[in-house]
């Protein structure tokens, strides 16, 4: 049975998605619901923090694959940054890609939920509800494909310098763009290799996004 906070005020959403027609589709089926209001809506990750500090919403839904700045690699990273803001607002992963792996470091970085983009709109409304009171939600099947895969094995910087490789630009651009030296970098490259038994770096980066880890 659906149940709804006994309030005179509507929770007030932000939805982060790239996707302008994903997004869309969400702010009406959302708006929908009559304890519910769509108050604001970005289409990057580094949008998200200014965003929540003008609209001032309770709960932000937040896609991973978006684009960002140097700081913010991803909606994860966004959502970290938030959290790390201390700012009045949960933040609910919603997301097409349900990997155990992108589960582990959304809950890491302080996400108060995690649900895949399938899942029927009277379900979404209820997890945005019960992350609005305070709970914490989890797709149930991806909850258990959690506890059973492995842990993530590769540091944050083997991490950030895999996202900055996925590119495909040489060492030097990589290094450039984190700040590192050509032989830092190659350091940490060889060592993420070496961890997703891959072959060379761009199958490093297929490995690792496979399993959710970058």
């Amino acid at each position: 049975m659906t149940t709804r906070p006994d309030t005179g005020s509507p929770i007030r959403l932000l939805l982060a998605d790239d996707q302008d027609l994903v997004r869309g589709g969400l702010s009406a089926l959302l708006d929908l619901e009559p304890d519910l209001e769509v108050v604001a809506e970005v289409g990057r990750g580094d949008q998200l923090l200014d965003a929540v500090r003008d609209h001032r919403p309770q709960v932000a839904l937040v896609d991973i694959e978006m684009p960002g700045g140097p700081d913010t690699a991803d909606g994860i990273d966004a959502v970290r940054q938030v959290v790390e803001a201390r700012l009045e607002v949960r933040c609910l992963i919603v997301t097409t890609f349900g990997r155990p792996g992108y589960l582990r470091r959304a809950m890491d970085a302080g996400a108060a939920g995690f649900v895949v983009k399938d899942t029927p709109a009277d379900q979404l409304a209820q997890m945005v509800r019960r992350v609005a009171a305070g709970q914490r939600v989890v797709d149930p099947a991806l909850a258990a494909d959690s506890l059973a895969g492995a842990a993530n094995p590769l540091t944050t910087r083997e991490q950030e310098v895999l996202r900055a490789a996925a590119t495909g630009g040489a060492v030097r651009s990589v290094a450039a763009a984190l700040s590192l030296s050509h032989g830092t970098v190659r350091n940490h490259l060889s060592s993420a290799i070496g961890k997703t038994q891959a072959q060379n770096r761009h199958d490093a980066v297929r490995v690792a996004r496979a399993q959710g880890w970058i």
